[in-house]
């Protein structure tokens, strides 16, 4: 115990803590304790106003903020009146079905108040692990947040099973993060952070403000699932950072409990920090450049080459010729006329559609492939300059 209060001692001397005004694309997980009363199985609508109320603040304020909300079943039970006790699989997912109505309503109305449009995303386990999928969830919440929509996300528990599900939106949210390269996760809780033992079973427990890396001794200090209504726990959350973490974001644990958490965290509110090693984009760009196996490779012109150097997408009219059979969301190498490496991709089109389009204006593409698809070959945002692993 005297090591662990040392090192969080350490830890708030000698470094500052983050300040929620500097990060410009935040997720918020809101769990099922928090949103829906346990005992009468009712939607905590007076929490839900100021919770909306600081999304709309940061709103606001030119942050894009998304929501990760739980309470579908717990609502959805309520309403069809389930027996209290645990829920089969058909009943977990009707109840889904009606609460999930019900969840929409209650963060469109709160959000509405205050002036915001909320929009719903329901996502399953394939959609952030298949490619297809992925770039599609991925490009629909982009033009949501451009839009300045707030997006409210759950996982569908109208379809999934055990095997195919998430099972807590912890880890959701974590990938939501990694998914639209935000800088921040906050995860409301009802507890207002990280200790070095569960606080409810050991007085002893150091309160730890700051994590700068979680290492094998914080993920021992995880307990266990602390409430009926949530699927999670510390240990869920701790490994939620490290999914968050690894793609770029930094996480906060807080306490969901008090009205206005997102304004309490803002203001300097206990809560702890888990410091990402390097920024979304960072880490984006470095999943393209050296995790990807490339699956073709597209040969550009001049004209091209200094269009991505300015900072630039790579448009079809840009593409000579195009080499292996990929499909859409695969890494391609992008070559220059001389053959030379000069950078690698995500590409927005299969094989058989960039054969088709290349050399071409962009406004011809919907002729060409009979749909409307993207405008670039490969966004800006999913290409790395400087020859990748070669």
């Amino acid at each position: 115990m005297t090591r662990h209060a040392a090192t969080s001692t350490d830890i708030a001397e000698t470094a500052a803590l983050p300040q929620l005004s500097s990060f410009r694309r935040i997720v918020v997980k809101v769990g099922s304790a928090l949103l829906v009363d346990s005992a009468r199985g009712a939607l905590r609508h007076a929490w839900l106003a100021a919770l909306a109320e600081d999304v709309a603040n940061l709103h606001r304020e030119g942050r894009q903020v998304l929501v990760v909300s739980s309470g579908a079943i717990a609502l959805g039970r309520n309403i069809l009146k389930l027996p209290r006790r645990p829920l089969k699989l058909e009943e977990n997912q009707a109840s889904a079905a009606v609460g999930q109505i019900a969840l929409a309503r209650a963060w469109s109305e709160a959000l509405a108040h205050e002036g915001v449009t909320a929009g719903q995303i329901l996502i399953t386990l394939g959609d952030t692990e298949e490619r297809r999928r992925y770039l599609n969830a991925r490009s629909t919440i982009a033009k949501l947040l451009a839009l300045k929509v707030v997006p409210v996300i759950n996982e569908n528990d109208t379809v999934a099973t055990s095997e195919i599900r998430y099972g807590d939106n912890d880890r959701l949210a974590a990938r939501v993060a990694g998914m639209t390269s935000a800088d921040l996760l906050i995860l409301l809780s009802d507890i207002d952070g990280l200790y070095t033992a569960p606080p409810n079973d050991n007085p002893d427990a150091e309160f730890l403000p700051l994590v700068p890396r979680i290492t094998a001794e914080i993920e021992a200090m995880a307990g266990s699932a602390g409430s009926e209504l949530s699927r999670g726990g510390m240990k869920t959350k701790i490994e939620a950072g490290k999914i968050a973490t690894t793609a770029g974001a930094h996480m906060v644990i807080a306490s969901g409990k008090l009205k206005n958490p997102l304004r309490a965290i803002e203001t300097g509110g206990r809560c702890t920090w888990f410091l990402a090693p390097a920024n979304p984009v960072a880490s984006r760009k470095r999943w393209i450049a050296g995790a990807l196996e490339p699956r073709g490779v597209l040969h550009l012109d001049a004209g091209a080459v200094a269009a991505l150097r300015r900072g630039s997408s790579l448009l079809p009219a840009g593409v000579k010729r195009v080499e292996g059979i990929f499909e859409r969301g695969d890494a391609v190498i992008l070559r220059g006329p001389d053959g030379a490496e000069i950078g690698r991709g995500l590409v927005a089109y299969d094989h058989d559609h960039a054969e088709r389009i290349k050399g071409r204006s962009s406004d011809e593409i919907v002729t060409i492939t009979g749909f409307e698809g993207r405008t670039e070959m490969v966004h800006r945002d999913d290409l790395v300059l400087g020859g990748g692993r070669g």
